[in-house]
């Protein structure tokens, strides 16, 4: 099988991944990415804006003239990714479970020709995967909302890499059995479904405090805890998984305790 040819032009339109490019040591690769790119701010600042990640300005990318384009399935438009790949050479990793994710973050290494420095990424995963699989065992189950939007209110679905994070980390996803991958549900369905823990992510719905003291003060999801957390940490695929996934453990480990 031939070497896939190392890229030296990137274009990404998917911030976690734009993240993973510049803490693998490729950022000087990067030549474009979105307006929502911004870790690590030092790298992208750097970069070319293309837009956003459901418009980016192809004819922009096109400019760069790169020789790969990162993408992803949901982030993006499939017409977009379509037009990209009749031009440029695209990668598109779009990973539903942890697993999958770290799996995705090597094929990426080896393409920007930085194998060896995927490895320390990968085995901090795959500690956090381990941990957390031992702090599961015996714990008392912890039943989650994990909010991703307000005006419907939505959750996560079981077909989702946001529930395969809660799940190892010894989380309980009420939503996991309704249908869609991003199901519509109502506050009197949520405190239906027993929960214990409301979780208000910063993305992609921007919860904030004031957000959640105006939730617990209405009871609106009844006697449930409402607890905000970087939804970064449990969305973002890619290099952010080394740290994010213990930050993840370390909150429902809290939360579980202080029941």
């Amino acid at each position: 099988m031939a070497e896939a040819i190392v890229a030296r032009r990137v274009v990404s339109l998917v911030p976690s991944t734009t993240e993973s490019v510049c803490m693998l040591g490729a950022g000087d690769a990067l030549v474009g990415c979105t307006r929502y790119c911004t870790e690590p701010a030092s790298d992208v600042a750097r970069a070319v804006r293309v837009g956003g990640t459901k418009n980016p300005a192809r004819e922009a990318v096109a400019a760069l003239r790169p020789d790969l384009v990162l993408a992803n399935a949901e982030e993006n438009r499939l017409e977009d990714i379509a037009w990209f790949r009749d031009r440029f050479s695209v990668l598109v990793q779009t990973p539903r479970t942890v697993v999958e994710a770290a799996a995705a973050l090597r094929a990426l290494a080896e393409r920007l020709g930085v194998l060896p420095s995927v490895v320390p990424f990968l085995l901090r995963i795959e500690a956090e995967v381990a941990a957390a699989a031992v702090d599961a065992v015996d714990a008392p189950p912890l039943r989650v909302f994990y909010a991703i939007w307000r005006k419907p209110w939505m959750s996560i679905g079981a077909d989702t890499f946001v529930h395969d994070v809660l799940r190892r980390v010894g989380a309980t996803n009420v939503c996991a059995t309704l249908p869609g991958r991003y199901p519509e549900v109502t506050p009197a369905e949520v405190i239906a479904s027993s929960v214990d823990v409301v979780i208000l992510p910063s993305e992609p719905w921007e919860f904030d405090a004031a957000q959640r003291t105006e939730l617990l003060t209405a009871r609106t999801f009844g006697d449930a805890r409402v607890e905000l957390c970087d939804g970064r940490d449990a969305c973002w695929h890619g290099v952010r998984m080394a740290d994010g996934l213990g930050r993840m453990r370390a909150l429902v480990g809290r939360l579980r305790s202080s029941r």
